[in-house]
């Protein structure tokens, strides 16, 4: 069965800073973001031909483009997928901010999709444009007789989000979990339901009662 990989892009300044960056277009990779995207690229080999998407925002293009360069492959740029937008806190790097994000996050794992900061976006703002391009990318790649995996290089909130909705994993599981830049979260399009069968380097619940990944903090983006 073809797979849908969820990519986060690689490293930008506004992660290093962990700086509130979720505006369009966006902050560029860093050096050893674009050397991200390229070992992305080496560590995963296609076997097969495979569908490359990303977001609009800089750093999800230029993720794609690095692993499309090892792929040999073109990308396609989709509207819809970017980070979920912060509003007022955009650009922010201070304690404060990131606490009240934070507790907005945990909110929104918790199923209040009307949860929104000053500005920003609600959980059901995110499911409105981001679900429709997945409904669509399963129709056209994941179904029928022509398969075809599908990366899609998006956002680390987003991801985490979107994946825990369409997989109905435990929402402690999906906030503990962050994903490291080009961390990957891989589901599976049943017909009738997502599973998830990997994410990040984190052990699914139900594989060995784990369900803490290695600490880290998480540069949203």
């Amino acid at each position: 069965m073809a797979r849908l990989h969820l990519v986060r892009h690689g490293e930008t300044t506004s992660n290093v800073l962990k700086r509130l960056d979720t505006a369009l277009p966006g902050a560029s990779l860093t050096d050893f973001g674009a050397r991200q995207g390229v070992r992305f690229g080496l560590e995963h080999p296609l076997t097969d031909s495979a569908v490359l998407v990303n977001s609009v925002a800089n750093r999800a293009q230029q993720t794609a483009e690095l692993i499309g360069s090892v792929w040999d492959s073109s990308t396609e740029t989709v509207e819809g997928v970017h980070e979920i937008q912060v509003g007022d806190l955009e650009g922010r790097s201070d304690r404060e901010a990131h606490e009240q994000f934070h507790e907005i996050v945990v909110r929104w794992h918790r199923g209040d999709l009307d949860a929104r900061l000053p500005g920003g976006e609600s959980l059901e703002m995110l499911h409105d444009r981001y679900l429709p391009i997945i409904d669509d990318l399963a129709s056209r790649y994941l179904t029928g007789a022509n398969q075809r995996d599908v990366y899609l290089v998006s956002h680390g909130a987003a991801i985490r989000l979107i994946a825990a909705h369409l997989t109905r994993l435990d929402p402690e599981f999906a906030m503990k979990n962050y994903l490291n830049n080009t961390g990957s979260v891989e589901l599976e399009f049943t017909g009738d339901l997502w599973v998830c069968h990997r994410w990040g380097e984190a052990a699914l619940p139900d594989a060995d009662g784990s369900d803490t990944a290695p600490g880290y903090e998480d540069p949203m983006g």
